[in-house]
């Protein structure tokens, strides 16, 4: 059977920014990685866009998808899906739980990425939060669709949010991005409409690099590292040795 992992992603950039280096480096692992974007950002995130003469909410959700799906390309992505559920506020329906309750269970994905449990800049990130963790319950219970196969207990990795030290976020687990960053990068740059994040992200790669290396063994030799992500994990991991 394939390896997999799921993300989701509140916005269409979102997986981009936070994870981007994770996708495509467990893509080259041979993971088939799919990414579910809740939302196209096409309120709250797309100033660049609205600035334009002439933009409706139709050519902006058009724009913001043909980027997601560029910057998918360019991650190796193995399946996008789009839920056009709206943003600012992003509500997602029992209808839309259960949606993506199939897409956990037809993954059946090794972990999961979300969002931080606490963003007060953007509440749409933490309600996807709360609802990634609540459709996680969903899909293991027996009692749910009888006869589809039920979720396992697949580990959640919520990725870094924005301003770090307003969210309640401590990462516990630093991903070495280096070998797949100019795939990274250039799914960066395929997010047009957001050019003045680019390089704020390339930076906290580089300062998640310097937190790899130094908790790999530091100044007494750890493992070198150019770009990084980090993440916080929410269930326990278990183990046969430490």
């Amino acid at each position: 059977m394939a390896k997999t992992a799921l993300i989701v992603s509140a916005h269409s950039a979102d997986f981009v920014w936070r994870c981007g280096g994770a996708i495509a480096a467990h893509a080259a692992k041979g993971y088939e990685v799919t990414v579910v974007c809740l939302s196209y950002g096409e309120r709250g995130e797309s100033a660049k866009l609205w600035k334009q003469a002439g933009m409706t909410l139709d050519k902006v959700k058009a724009g913001r998808r043909v980027e997601a799906e560029n910057a998918a390309k360019a991650l190796d992505v193995h399946d996008i899906q789009f839920f056009d559920l709206g943003d600012y506020p992003l509500e997602m329906t029992r209808e839309a739980k259960d949606r993506l309750v199939d897409v956990m269970r037809a993954v059946q994905p090794a972990f999961i990425m979300t969002h931080s449990k606490y963003d007060p800049y953007n509440t749409d990130h933490m309600y996807v939060s709360q609802w990634t963790l609540e459709c996680r319950a969903i899909g293991q219970a027996w009692g749910h669709n009888p006869g589809q196969k039920i979720l396992g207990a697949p580990q959640v990795y919520l990725f870094e949010p924005h301003q770090t030290e307003q969210m309640d976020w401590k990462p516990d687990v630093f991903l070495d991005i280096t070998d797949v960053w100019d795939k990274k990068w250039a799914a960066i740059q395929a997010m047009e409409g957001q050019e003045h994040l680019w390089h704020y992200y390339k930076n906290v790669a580089e300062n998640r690099a310097n937190h790899f290396t130094r908790n790999s063994g530091g100044q007494s030799g750890g493992r070198p590292a150019k770009y990084a992500e980090g993440f916080q994990s929410i269930y326990p991991r278990t183990v046969d040795e430490l």
